[in-house]
């Protein structure tokens, strides 16, 4: 585990400085030197139109990282205010909330995105908006199962009995004992954003 954290890390730090550690222009066309193989002048070669693939890659993994970063995040709390929503509003909520979890459910979450995406036209917050509505309801799933198995506690019960607020109640007794269990589903969804930025560029439509 301490290894691949460590590759982790180097993964990461590449991403962050890659810009500057970029040996050419990402865009420049350089069409003589096009689907040249690796080399001491190319690294990793150049693609079609001759830009250098590695120069690509330095750069491209900045904006790809924290672009899911930015995704995962905006899914987590969606997801997770929708989950306690449907754990603290009664049946009629938690019908609604979970009959609309469910159907998103329903369609695969990468190929959706992309459709969806690529439906609003090409652009960074389409992207944004097709993955996270694509992607907040494994989140929601977590936090109302965990939240339904909290309602009987006794300091839960105490808290409700004392007049605290299903806001309060939410903040100071139900996020503490999410936290660990919606860490590793974001650590999946972090994945899954990074997979579908690189599904949609392959289709050509992220500018």
């Amino acid at each position: 585990m301490r290894n691949l954290s460590i590759v982790v890390g180097i993964f990461v730090l590449f991403a962050v400085v890659g810009p500057w550690l970029a040996p050419h222009d990402p865009t420049q066309i350089n069409i003589p030197d096009r689907l040249s193989n690796p080399n001491p002048e190319w690294l990793l070669g150049t693609d079609a139109m001759g830009r250098d693939i590695a120069s690509r890659l330095l750069h491209g993994a900045r904006w790809s990282l924290g672009l899911a970063f930015l995704i995962s995040i905006i899914g987590l709390i969606v997801g997770t205010g929708a989950g306690l929503l449907a754990a603290q509003g009664g049946r009629l909520v938690d019908w609604a909330v979970m009959r609309t979890t469910d159907t998103f459910l329903a369609f695969p979450d990468l190929v959706a995105a992309v459709v969806l995406a690529g439906l609003m036209g090409a652009g960074t917050s389409s992207l944004i908006f097709a993955l996270t509505v694509t992607g907040w309801m494994r989140y929601a799933r977590v936090a109302r199962g965990i939240g339904l198995s909290l309602q009987t506690r006794g300091y839960v019960v105490q808290a409700q009995l004392a007049g605290l607020s299903p806001l309060a109640i939410a903040r100071w007794h139900y996020l503490p004992s999410l936290l660990s269990s919606l860490a590793v589903v974001w650590t999946g969804m972090f994945a899954r954003a990074i997979l579908a930025i690189s599904a949609r560029g392959f289709l050509g439509s992220v500018v």
